[in-house]
């Protein structure tokens, strides 16, 4: 072969290595370059769904609903727009302010539920009042503030409401902020309650305090009874319970409210109003059991002695059943109630079910409230649901949105021996600290029953007083200023 055969036959054996070689490297950068073009679109999309979620955009009112399925803590980092604070300190009763619904005729009445738990000087809002409280004159430093509320005579042609002052309360949320203009860097959150509406605030600050008050929240909850849900709205915090509104939700329902009132002419009361208007803003209720109604008749003792899990908030309507400790008047029981809220409101009604198996006994303590004994092992599953000692608020079936027990009142092993909160105290170490909460209950009437007789089981008759210790915890306290 001669050598110039020799070197077209390797230039051609180079040039097919180059043009694979050419080729591979081709193939390897476009290999490259899309995966590249995938990462860039991949994080680019992160990113604008970041952006879209990020508490600081506010695009459209619809994003707000995806902020109840994430509740955040004041002081997260998630938190970027600033409701005039500028801080993320912790939610404390300085942040907040109650818009009391109230008339001159029935705050004579009712103001006594109110100065139950307002403290002066520490808790802030207003009593809204329809007329000028000329009896009333002077006005004492336990109630809260009055104002008379603006005329809404101007709605007459939109008022077709068959409660009266409907549009006069539904518009309290509006001028309680024209009160507050001035201060509203300090404001958090608005609350709005009846004039018989007790309010256990340092809960009320801990449960508000696990919501962004910077987002938009409707926090409350509906009715026990089902026919004012069916009436009203299932999606309505009703106003006797209370409801909070954090504050950017307040400001835009307020600057949207005489719009939102000539919406709804002939809705029933100003909270199925507000929540009406509410609901036009982008936003569902947040619900919280602690928030009570009480849309209920008779002795509630059995709902309070199966609290739901979660801190007391308020009591509603406490002037229209039975005094909730036997032997009492309302006005007394909601005073002796108020001693154990005073020592321990975190635990107020919370439920505690053990044992005494040598006996077969179960117990049932609402803590502050009430100890249930029975000659029977009963599950806790069977324990908190509430005995049915109470009335539904209108008999339409069902009758309730809880589950209730309703025991053979002839079996002594499905009804319990009752004792009711009778004292507190603190008990102090050796050194001098509190250590312990010693709260007692005591036997308010007999059972009227035999013995359970079951296998094994012995009688709890001759029990007087139970006592319960518990130890002192340092809960958050709303009753300190930021």
């Amino acid at each position: 072969m001669s050598l110039l055969r020799r070197y077209n036959l390797v230039s051609q054996t180079n040039s097919t290595e180059l043009i694979r070689s050419q080729q591979n490297v081709a193939q390897f950068s476009n290999g490259v370059a899309k995966k590249l073009y995938k990462l860039v679109v991949i994080s680019g999309l992160v990113l604008y769904i970041m952006y879209i979620l990020w508490p600081g955009f506010h695009c459209c009112y619809s994003f707000s609903v995806l902020t109840h399925f994430r509740p955040t803590v004041v002081g997260n980092l998630e938190s970027s727009y600033s409701s005039g604070t500028g801080t993320n300190s912790t939610t404390s009763i300085s942040h907040i302010v109650f818009g009391i619904a109230s008339t001159s005729n029935s705050w004579r009445n009712k103001r006594w539920f109110i100065e139950s738990w307002w403290r002066p000087n520490v808790t802030r809002g207003f009593v809204f009042l329809d007329t000028f409280p000329v009896d009333l004159i002077p006005w004492p430093a336990s109630s809260p503030p009055f104002r008379i509320s603006e005329n809404t005579s101007r709605y007459k042609d939109y008022d077709k409401h068959e409660m009266t002052h409907a549009i006069r309360l539904a518009r309290i949320i509006r001028e309680i902020i024209n009160e507050e203009d001035q201060n509203d860097e300090d404001v958090r959150w608005y609350v709005i309650a009846d004039d018989d509406t007790v309010i256990f605030i340092n809960n009320l600050v801990e449960v508000l305090s696990r919501y962004d008050y910077n987002k938009y929240f409707y926090v409350g909850m509906n009715s026990e009874c089902h026919a004012s849900n069916y009436f009203h709205s299932f999606e309505m915090a009703f106003g006797g319970a209370g409801y909070a509104l954090s504050y950017p939700l307040a400001r835009a329902l307020a600057k949207n409210l005489d719009v939102c009132i000539r919406r709804y002419p002939s809705l029933y009361g100003s909270d199925h109003i507000v929540q009406s208007c509410v609901a036009d803003l982008g936003v569902s209720l947040t619900q919280e059991k602690g928030f009570h109604q009480v849309d209920l008749h008779s002795d509630i003792s059995g709902l309070l002695s199966a609290h739901p899990q979660s801190p007391l908030v308020s009591l509603h309507h406490l002037k229209v059943v039975d005094p909730i400790f036997p032997s009492m008047t309302r006005n007394q029981s909601l005073n002796h109630l108020m001693k154990a809220a005073n020592a321990d409101e975190s635990r107020l009604l919370q439920q505690t079910i053990c044992y005494h198996k040598q006996n077969n006994w179960s117990f049932s303590i609402s803590w502050g409230y009430s100890a249930q004994v029975y000659e029977a092992i009963y599950p806790p599953s069977i324990l908190r649901l509430p005995l049915q000692t109470f009335r539904p608020w209108m008999f339409a079936k069902p009758f309730y949105i809880l589950n209730t027990r309703i025991p053979s009142t002839k079996d002594p092993c499905q009804i319990p021996h009752v004792f009711f909160f009778d004292s507190v105290e603190t008990i102090t170490d050796i050194i001098g600290r509190q250590h312990l909460i010693a709260t007692t209950y005591t036997r308010r009437r007999p059972r009227f029953l035999p013995a359970c007789s079951s296998t094994g089981n012995h009688s709890a008759a001759h029990i007087n007083m139970i006592r319960v210790l518990s130890p002192v915890l340092e809960m958050h306290d709303g009753l300190k200023s930021a």
